[in-house]
């Protein structure tokens, strides 16, 4: 599993010799750079290149202003678990206005005129975070599928353990097989090719429960219930789960 460079970037401020000379010098140390000097291309870059992941703008452009972009900018990213970060420019801003942005979600701010190697400096520290922060979401998920693989390898070894503890109690009798109407036997037969584990779910499945009241009942995760429905599924040869419960309605 390989981890994003966030090498990526947007550059955005009305006066092109400022945009211009940012992406010349971040592109010299080994930024992909975009940049643009109005609001409206702003949003149309930011939105067809998805690896942009640093946002530099300045606060006071002809119209909308840099906070609002990025404000927006922010928003966007969270709804689709974009990583991003910000940078605001400012030039004449009241403290005001730089409280509201770091308030709004804003990385971190500079004066104008801007220190070159302090801004190249904050970009590097804002790169850095993001890899952290990617890193422990990875890590997250994987920790996450461990924990549920785990949990069914867990109920699985269960299964077996019944198997072998009551195998002679999973064989139905020629007499009961033939006191059972056709609805019934068929479906002893279904259940009967599963595991302990599986036809307790299956079982619940036919009373028309929902995964969430299958693994609550089971004491199980829903994830591992899921699981076991597929198998269920695979097994009995039915096409879904609807099929199933209705094949099992009776039990």
């Amino acid at each position: 599993m390989t981890l994003p460079d966030f090498n990526s970037l947007l550059v955005v401020d009305d006066e092109a010799m400022i945009t211009e000379e940012l992406c010349e010098l971040f592109s010299d140390h080994g930024y992909h750079c975009h940049h643009c000097n109005d609001v409206d291309t702003a949003y149309r870059i930011f939105h067809e290149n998805k690896d942009i992941s640093i946002v530099l703008s300045d606060f006071h452009m002809p119209g909308k202003n840099g906070l609002s972009l990025l404000k927006d900018f922010l928003e966007a990213a969270r709804h689709s678990a974009r990583p991003l970060k910000t940078i605001l420019f400012t030039g004449r801003s009241e403290k005001e206005d730089i409280i509201n942005a770091l308030r709004l979600g804003v990385s971190d701010y500079y004066s104008k005129p801007l220190d070159m190697d302090e801004l190249l400096h904050g970009v590097a520290s804002l790169k850095s975070e993001l890899k952290k922060e990617s890193h422990a979401m990875q890590i997250g998920s994987l920790e996450q599928k461990l924990q549920q693989l785990s949990e069914f390898m867990r109920d699985l070894h269960g299964d077996v353990s019944q198997l072998k503890n009551h195998q002679h109690g999973q064989v139905a009798t020629a007499d009961a097989v033939t006191d059972s109407s056709p609805a019934e036997s068929q479906n002893c037969q279904v259940l009967a090719e599963l595991s302990p584990r599986q036809q307790a779910v299956a079982r619940l499945i036919g009373k028309g429960m929902t995964n969430y009241q299958i693994a609550v009942e089971l004491g199980l995760s829903e994830n591992t219930v899921k699981l076991y429905v597929s198998q269920i599924l695979r097994q009995t040869k039915m096409h879904n789960r609807t099929q199933l419960a209705l094949a099992l309605s009776s039990l």
